[in-house]
């Protein structure tokens, strides 16, 4: 894959995984929302695969209404944190595979669904990394994204980020706007 498609290091998130997956959902409200508008687009026979899946929250709360799910992420420690809780859940509708998108063989995985969640803006490369993720899915089928764009919010942010990016402590971001991003 060309430049922009490998911008998250994996050594980044397997450092943060245990604190990541202490985090409450900010706002319990939205999450759930968007958890039932997701869920109105998938069901039944669909086979969806979900990128940068983190320790698994949404895999697991999506995976019960479809026939196949698998959540994937570049970290190792996302990875195994997200099957713990798996196992804790009694939960086998699920798999977790550590892989980035750019390694995903668009000839052998044909989703009807591609998520990708707090995703796209951690891409320097916004175009690759769509296209990337559009090669994925069957014909007719979704592309469902919902990223952050920290373009449109403090300016702040822009003088910030780099400086936390130097001291490890925050991953590439990059700045998008929602015209960006549709």
């Amino acid at each position: 894959m060309t430049s922009g498609a490998r911008d998250s290091d994996p050594r980044f998130w397997d450092k943060i995984a245990h604190r990541y997956a202490a985090r409450r959902i900010g706002d319990e409200a939205a999450y759930d929302h968007t958890l039932e508008r997701v869920r109105s687009y998938i069901a039944g026979a669909d086979q969806v695969l979900e990128l940068a899946c983190g320790t698994g929250t949404t895999a697991l709360k999506l995976a019960d209404c479809v026939s196949h799910y698998t959540a994937s992420d570049l970290s190792q420690a996302m990875i195994t944190i997200a099957e713990e809780r798996a196992r804790t859940q009694g939960r086998t509708d699920v798999r977790f595979i550590r892989i980035g998108l750019e390694d995903l063989d668009p000839a052998n995985a044909q989703y009807d669904a591609v998520l990708a969640f707090s995703f796209f803006h951690l891409m320097t490369d916004l175009e690759t990394a769509i296209a990337r993720a559009a090669t994925l899915i069957k014909p007719g089928g979704l592309l469902i994204s919902k990223t952050i764009c920290l373009g449109e919010m403090n300016p702040a942010f822009r003088v910030v980020l780099p400086f936390m990016r130097l001291l490890g402590l925050a991953p590439h971001v990059t700045f998008l706007r929602s015209a960006q991003l549709d």
